[in-house]
């Protein structure tokens, strides 16, 4: 059997969050903000803790195996009147200890198959950690992206800014002497008024995705965090093949699907170890007196001691139950049924995934390419309506139209980067791979 995907994070996460801001770089890479997040994201630990109590669980269910030892230590006081007079109970009671060790047989696999049961969920749980920490793994990237969008998107906008009141600066001085009318200085100032207004906004989605960075990384809203990076473009050449057949092997979501079609079919084993007699072996030994300490005391017709022991073996069968243990066979097998439907919609849903994210990446792969471009022709024709008006040929409001177009392509370009960068990490979860570095070939 194939066997279950073990967690990316080897350590000991922590039991809380107080030394989380302790130890913080200067300026925290993607790789390092993905590493603090799987240590000290406190949903990751509640996933883990949930693994470890379902390893327990296999444990102690492998201990049923074993022989059980019982203690029992019973006082008995009797009165009883007869006619005629035979032999009264003891005047202080009788007081009985017995030990008994007991060994399972047969259970009608009752103990295999719940064993077997745990086994497979402790697997399963341990496969959900792995998917739980591929799935923050993504959000950490998917933020730590945004991040630097927004980063792209402030500095664009504080040169659209500048160049606005530059602008503005111009226009004021060709109306001061009398060469542009009033009207394009005060569209000048209304452009630099929403270029501010842009720049707020801009600011705002940065600090928000900021905040959420530090949240997904354990970090109190008080933390001052540096996170460092740039929106590089890294190839991807993988086929579709070779991306579903990775996906298909990797992911954890699929392994734990698998697992739980045979935990069903332990579960109607279960159930149908009541079609079989249970059968136990025993040795019991067990010591009586009329004295809390097990002795004898008092007269003779009154009293009483002796042990007794015994071996031997028990079995149970209930043979017929008005169809208790049919009915629920066969409510056990639709479980099973519906176990390996719902496994082979989740196949169909990763190929149709997988599918998408690569489109996704081949999308945003061309939009970079159309983007520099877009740039490219933006600044040069904002140079060139710059120089246009102030050899007096051209308009305020070319020049105007031309920042803009310049401060939309820098903006289309940094969407397209992030976009690129943020479905590269979409497709390595849904194959089920580990990639903490984007940038990394």
């Amino acid at each position: 059997m194939k066997s279950a995907p073990a967690p990316l994070y080897k350590g000991q996460r922590p039991q809380s969050l107080e030394n989380a801001h302790q130890g913080l770089p200067d300026a925290i890479t993607m790789p390092q903000a993905v590493e603090r997040a799987l240590k000290f994201n406190p949903s990751l630990g509640a996933q883990e803790s949930q693994s470890r109590s379902s390893e327990e669980g296999r444990k102690s269910a492998r201990g049923a195996f074993g022989p059980k030892l019982g203690m029992s230590y019973t006082a008995v006081k009797q009165e009883r009147t007869s006619s005629p007079s035979t032999t009264r109970p003891p005047e202080l009671g009788t007081y009985s200890w017995g030990v008994e060790v007991s060994q399972p047989v047969f259970q009608g696999f009752r103990l295999l198959a719940r064993y077997q049961k745990a086994a497979l969920q402790a697997d399963s749980d341990k496969a959900a950690l792995r998917n739980a920490e591929l799935a923050m793994t993504e959000q950490v990237q998917t933020y730590f992206l945004n991040y630097l969008r927004a980063e792209e998107n402030v500095r664009s906008e504080r040169d659209s800014l500048a160049r606005l009141r530059d602008q503005l600066r111009i226009t004021t001085a060709f109306f001061d002497v009398g060469l542009r009318p009033r009207l394009d200085v005060l569209q000048a100032e209304v452009n630099v008024s929403q270029a501010e207004n842009l720049l707020i906004q801009a600011e705002n989605n940065r600090d928000t995705s900021l905040a959420m960075l530090n949240t997904l990384l354990g970090l109190p809203a008080t933390a001052r965090a540096e996170y460092a990076g740039r929106l590089a473009h890294v190839p991807f050449n993988r086929t579709l093949e070779q991306c579903l057949e990775t996906a298909y092997r990797q992911r954890p979501d699929l392994y734990m699907a698998a697992r739980s079609v045979e935990i069903a079919g332990k579960d109607q084993r279960v159930v149908q170890s009541d079609y079989y007699p249970e059968v136990e072996a025993y040795y019991n030994i067990t010591q009586t007196g009329n004295t809390p300490d097990l002795q004898r005391a008092g007269s003779s017709d009154r009293s009483s001691r002796g042990t007794t022991w015994e071996v031997g073996a028990r079995a149970t069968w209930n043979i017929f139950q008005w169809g208790t243990t049919y009915y629920a066979d066969k409510q056990a097998g639709w479980l099973v049924s519906k176990m390996r439907y719902e496994e082979d919609n989740l196949k169909l849903t990763v190929g149709y995934e997988i599918k998408s994210k690569l489109l996704a990446v081949h999308e945003a792969q061309k939009r970079i390419s159309v983007a520099e471009k877009g740039v490219e022709q933006a600044r040069e024709a904002y140079n060139v309506a710059l120089a246009r008006y102030q050899e007096q040929v051209g308009t305020n409001f070319d020049v105007l139209d031309a920042s803009a177009r310049l401060t939309t392509a820098q903006a289309s370009l940094t969407g397209a980067k992030a976009d690129y960068l943020t479905a590269l990490a979409q497709i390595y979860v849904a194959m089920g791979e580990f990639h903490p570095d984007l940038m990394q070939r």
